[in-house]
């Protein structure tokens, strides 16, 4: 599939990004990481892994990353993107499916829905993702199961006219809303996902002030602000 490639936004994921890559790789061979301003070894292990790297200078944000990642791969003329964080949570094993839900529709955005049910999510995650699943139906009009997936395939020109404004965990909320305004279709495709035990995970999300980011863009978008 020449014309899409992988996007992995990564921060301090020197543990884990050299299998998530790899895996990766075992399905589609143009992988891109995103160093978002890694205070380890995140851009070595990745290039050793045989991924291309572009980095930040500091810390920017998730959106930030996934934006300048989309942008340096649009250069080159790729029209797809399908995107994984670096730490391990998305199964390149599910790769396949929405890749498969791509070719069927090129112009969509696809997102990998996770099947909370079959690991030990957290309550508060739960609530979370359910509490901001709601708010984005209130604000473009069409119910989603899981808005806070990281693991998806952008249409790469189509999601960069958008304009999307925010730059943390919010901007893969905001893209959806807008994309939904802007007549492109989200098709979501269930998949199963990796948590490992609750003493060994690592998460750059704040739940206060990313929580309190997601709101403030959705009631932005809700009331036309945005």
């Amino acid at each position: 599939m020449p014309d899409i490639a992988v996007l992995i936004p990564a921060l301090n994921c020197g543990s884990t990004i050299a299998a998530v890559v790899a895996g990766a790789r075992q399905h589609l061979v143009d992988v891109l990481v995103v160093d978002d301003g890694s205070a380890d070894d995140t851009a070595a292990a990745a290039r050793a892994a045989g991924a291309e790297v572009v980095g930040h200078a500091r810390p920017s944000g998730k959106g930030a990353a996934l934006l300048t990642g989309m942008r340096a791969l649009a250069e080159r003329g790729t029209r797809r993107v399908l995107t994984m964080d670096g730490d391990g949570q998305h199964l390149p094993a599910e790769i396949p499916s929405l890749l498969r839900a791509s070719a069927a529709e090129p112009a969509a955005l696809i997102v990998g829905a996770r099947r909370f049910e079959t690991v030990a999510a957290a309550p508060i995650k739960l609530f979370g993702n359910r509490f901001a699943n709601r708010w984005v139906a209130i604000a473009c009009g069409q119910a989603l199961p899981d808005t806070q997936s990281g693991f998806r395939v952008y249409p790469v020109e189509a999601t960069l006219a958008l304009r999307v404004r925010a730059r943390h965990f919010a901007f893969e909320t905001e893209v959806l809303i807008r994309a939904v305004r802007a007549g492109i279709r989200i098709r979501s495709v269930p998949v199963d996902v990796y948590y490992p035990p609750l003493d060994e995970r690592v998460s750059h999300f704040r739940p206060f002030l990313d929580t309190l980011r997601i709101i403030l863009v959705v009631l932005g978008l809700i009331l036309r602000l945005w």
